[in-house]
């Protein structure tokens, strides 16, 4: 029986479901984030807040979450061209990826992670990966989490489990999930606190939250809770 995870966490709104996800159904949880020097950096501001947050309004799960690791990938953005660590626009590629795909970076956070996971005996690594998101990133796939959950627990001899809450719904159906887990108080939280627009803007405050509201993660958010608060 699995009683500890590692939550991949970022700040923004699967991350953070994810967290939640973890938090119910774990006893000890800890969480991990990684600074390739992404251009939304404000992220990593973000998540703190979010991690205070959920420590003062669920005292249900403040006693379950524990350390937070934050590691530093620079060599990511260095060797990345790509419109989440360049200024440049957002566009689709020849290759029918957008720009926005930084290649290897979920096969490296689920190595270090698993690294991380290994050396505090942690169960369970939690990812918001998603196959049904807008941008069909290769490393996103269900096929793709279950061969690194094999080679992670083979290269490491530890038997690892790499859990998906999000893999096969919409962004709708995670704010649901949200709402599921922790009722109004964690959608406010999310809304608020999170972030998720690619440009870091954290000026403009939409019913979804901040955000430019242009680019593909603002207009992806946007569309899921507009379908959450129809439902």
């Amino acid at each position: 029986m699995h009683t500890s995870a590692l939550v991949l966490f970022s700040g923004g709104q699967d991350s953070t479901t994810c967290l939640a996800h973890a938090l119910q159904r774990y006893e000890r949880v800890e969480t991990i984030a990684f600074d390739y020097r992404q251009r939304h950096s404000v992220e990593l501001e973000a998540r703190m807040v979010v991690l205070r947050e959920i420590r003062a309004q669920f005292p249900q799960w403040a006693h379950k979450l524990g350390e937070d690791h934050m590691l530093d990938l620079a060599v990511l953005g260095a060797v990345s061209e790509t419109s989440l660590t360049r200024d440049t626009a957002f566009r689709m590629e020849s290759t029918g990826l957008p720009n926005t795909f930084v290649p290897g970076r979920n096969l490296l956070f689920m190595t270090l992670a698993a690294a991380v996971a290994y050396r505090r005996d942690l169960q369970v690594i939690v990812t918001g990966v998603c196959e049904t998101d807008f941008s069909g990133y290769p490393d996103c796939r269900d096929d793709t989490m279950k061969a690194m959950q094999l080679a992670l627990s083979l290269g490491m001899d530890k038997r690892f489990l790499i859990e998906t809450p999000l893999m096969w719904i919409d962004k709708a159906a995670t704010w649901t999930m949200a709402h599921d887990l922790g009722g109004q108080p964690l959608v406010d939280l999310i809304v608020e606190h999170t972030h998720s627009c690619y440009l870091g803007d954290r000026a403009h405050r939409h019913v979804w939250g901040y955000g430019c509201g242009e680019c593909p993660a603002c207009v992806l958010r946007a569309k899921g809770f507009a379908g959450f608060s129809r439902a």
